[in-house]
């Protein structure tokens, strides 16, 4: 297994960056990644004539909330981006100006009733909060003085926009909790799903939370790297279907890569997938063995990004490099509201 981050570097322009989604969705160009032979360029909404009838299209169904916040401590400003909640009903957060935070600091934000004691300060920009509400209160807390943590290389000078509220949600969004949406499945529409059912294609769903560290870089060697902790969930009923889909020779396909993270960490060795409930932090990288998932639809990623890193182990290294350097050369779209690919798994 390679440490050397320059192998999962390459020249991006910046035009190629997306900064809103294709109009319609599914309108967007995907890239076919065979496992053997060229790649074939087309659009989203010819995902159907590439899957076949009994194939299993697994889907997550995280919503995203307004996980930016702009909160004060005495004088000092403190910008948080929630990451997830925990088991206690507290909070882990990423915070600018942390250095300023001690447990028990009290957090306000503008003259909202609602505040926030800093429980841990975690150290590298990490700390544990809990909020003086939860449940409903705290969505409507949330809805009242928070923002859309969009990526970085999606310029807002002012802000997120009530465009982006529309554009940075999925179809399949269901359960809140997401700083990030899913991307992958950004794509789908009304009109794909329905063409996906009468291919006879089944759908299902699971669930995991993607947190703010997903734009978090690699900053040190690729064995050093830790991910950080996200919740999901698995239910009995799609693990189940999987299992069948693949007894009765069907495959699966991953919206995207959190729900191939979150499949492949339910797996066993043989392939069987159970209920799973809890945090995951698998970090696949090449030399990784896949055992739950087939094909992968996903957008465009980061140089040097785990998600790059993830893509080539599924695929190859090498035809991952060509695949992206031909997305580069036909002027496709990159990142979050960008373009995708329909990865088939290497042999």
């Amino acid at each position: 297994m390679t440490d050397e981050l320059a192998t999962f570097d390459f020249d991006l322009p910046r035009s190629c960056i997306a900064t809103e989604p294709a109009r319609p969705r599914d309108s967007a160009q995907l890239l076919h990644v065979p496992a053997q032979g060229p790649s074939a360029l087309g659009i989203v909404r010819d995902l159907p004539s590439l899957l076949r009838e009994g194939d299993l299209l697994i889907a997550n169904d995280t919503a995203v909330i307004r996980a930016q916040l702009s909160a004060t401590r005495g004088t000092a400003r403190i910008g948080i981006t929630l990451d997830r909640i925990l088991a206690d009903g507290s909070w882990h957060a990423l915070a600018r100006n942390s250095r300023k935070l001690r447990s028990g600091d009290i957090l306000n934000f503008g003259d909202d009733p609602v505040t926030a004691t800093i429980v841990e300060n975690e150290g590298d920009g990490a700390v544990q909060m809990r909020f003086s509400v939860e449940g409903e209160a705290f969505d409507a807390f949330l809805e009242r003085v928070g923002a859309l943590a969009l990526p970085p290389y999606i310029e807002r000078p002012s802000g997120p926009t009530q465009q982006d509220d529309d554009d940075y949600k999925t179809i399949f969004s269901d359960k809140r909790g997401a700083v990030a949406a899913p991307t992958a499945g950004l794509h789908f529409t009304p009109e794909l799903l329905a063409a996906l059912d009468a291919r006879g294609v089944t759908r299902k769903t699971l669930t995991l939370h993607v947190g703010a560290g997903t734009f978090l870089p690699v900053r040190s060697s690729i064995s050093e790297h830790r991910m950080h902790a996200e919740w999901g969930e698995i239910d009995a009923e799609t693990a189940q279907l999987i299992n069948d889909t693949r007894a009765k020779g069907g495959r699966v396909i991953a919206v995207g890569t959190t729900s191939l993270r979150l499949l492949e960490s339910a797996a066993q060795e043989d392939g069987t997938v159970h209920p799973w409930r809890g945090e995951t932090s698998i970090f696949i990288r090449p030399g990784y063995r896949f055992r739950a998932v087939d094909l992968l639809m996903t957008n465009f990623h980061l140089p040097r990004s785990t998600l790059f890193m993830l893509v080539c182990a599924f695929s190859g290294t090498d035809t991952m490099r060509a695949a992206y350097a031909r997305a580069i050369n036909e002027e496709m779209r990159f990142y979050s509201y960008g373009d995708a690919c329909l990865l088939e798994r290497a042999e």
